[in-house]
């Protein structure tokens, strides 16, 4: 039933735009959205939408769980200054190449790499192991006499992308090899061969070149502000002295409180986990699953979950001003107790909801959207309540 709310002061045009994206049920692309495929990612349309609703160019926009960079992708293209905070190393590899605005010649010579980097690949020639990462378990399920093929691709798809000399460009390699790997390996029904993983990382190679140069054209077209990208915990964050001002958004998807998400690891024949997407970034995994989701799903009453999330949601209340929107995209692995706990987090951190007027006629006149398709699972069994997420609107209290 819908009460009594806290109204955004959005036109009619704008609130309509704001949900249209939230419900956008397009496949992700554009830009340099498709590098990577981060769990629990939402549309860059949805950020778009929120970005021109509560933003102008030059506007400080803060993503405190930036996972695969949505938020500072279209904050930068868009001409946004953009901070970014995560505690995951991969996420801060994919996101810094995300973000990274190659020059003329930089992408030249990208492109022509991209041309032939499945050369490199061949089953025939030798390759040369990660000794180091091979030594910490990183090679985890990737040994298996089904799959050396396609772990000599892969070393030798590395070695090509270190070749081109630069961190940049290298990172930019990495990231190539990373796409195609994880469509070869995580979660496919169907072993991909050695001839799908090569024509699979020159399709990735020319396609990120594409984006690279769409994202170089916006930002010459809006004008280039900084992007910056924080590994740490989001907890506690407002300290750290790259906060120069408040920003005037903040736009985020958190953990799920309940949801299962593997952030950090691939699902090699199963459910088998394999931390190789860390190896291929030249990073460190950080440790188990609850350290990427907030808390064990498992704990009674998710309390370690809530606190870690209001401790967040403190800090992004710390570095707010009156102006400051804060915009969230959750969902819940048991709603009807999930969601009002979560809101009591947020007014313990200092928050307090707003809503859509448009929606006054819609359920609790919240903005709920359907994904369909999501490879997560919960702690229940039958329909999995994660693949309905809402959208939260707040206010520094």
């Amino acid at each position: 039933m819908y009460e009594s709310f806290h109204d955004l002061g959005l036109s009619e045009e704008a609130q309509a735009a704001l949900i249209a994206g939230a419900r956008d049920a397009g496949p992700v692309r554009g830009l340099t959205h498709g590098y990577y495929k981060y769990p629990a990612r939402f549309s860059p349309t949805f950020a778009n939408a929120a970005i021109k609703a509560f933003t102008k160019p030059g506007d400080l926009v803060v993503d405190p769980h930036v996972g695969g960079g949505t938020t500072l992708v279209e904050a930068l293209a868009n001409g946004r200054e953009a901070i970014g905070v995560d505690i995951s190393s991969l996420a801060e590899f994919i996101t810094n190449v995300k973000c990274t605005v190659y020059s003329e010649t930089e992408i030249e010579t990208l492109d022509r790499w991209s041309r032939m980097v499945a050369a490199s690949v061949d089953i025939h020639k030798p390759s040369t192991p990660f000794d180091d990462y091979e030594e910490l378990g990183y090679y985890k399920h990737l040994n298996h006499r089904s799959r050396w093929r396609l772990r000599k691709g892969i070393e030798q798809s590395l070695a090509s992308a270190i070749k081109l000399g630069t961190p940049r460009l290298e990172s930019f390699g990495r990231c190539v090899v990373l796409r195609s790997a994880q469509w070869a390996l995580d979660g496919r029904s169907k072993r991909a061969t050695i001839n799908d993983f090569r024509r699979t990382l020159q399709e990735t190679a020319e396609d990120m070149v594409t984006g690279a140069r769409e994202l170089r054209a916006s930002v010459k077209l809006h004008g280039y502000h900084p992007v910056t990208v924080v590994r740490r915990s989001a907890i506690g964050f407002h300290e750290e002295k790259v906060l120069r001002r408040a920003p005037r958004l903040v736009v985020t998807s958190p953990p799920y409180p309940g949801v299962h998400v593997l952030y950090h690891r691939w699902q090699v024949d199963g459910r088998k986990e394999a931390p190789l997407p860390f190896m291929i970034a030249n990073k460190l995994d950080g440790a188990g699953l609850s350290y990427y989701t907030m808390g064990d799903r498992k704990y009674p009453g998710l309390k370690t979950y809530f606190d870690n999330i209001k401790g967040s949601m403190s800090s992004v209340a710390a570095i707010a001003d009156d102006e400051t929107i804060i915009v969230q995209m959750v969902a819940f692995s048991s709603p009807d107790w999930q969601l009002p706990r979560y809101l009591d987090a947020m007014e313990e951190a200092g928050l307090t909801e707003f809503r859509l007027p448009i929606l006054k006629d819609e359920s609790d006149g919240r903005l709920w959207r359907s994904v369909p398709g999501r490879r997560w699972y919960s702690a229940q069994r039958g329909a999995t309540p994660g693949s309905q997420e809402v959208v939260l609107f707040h206010r520094r209290r």
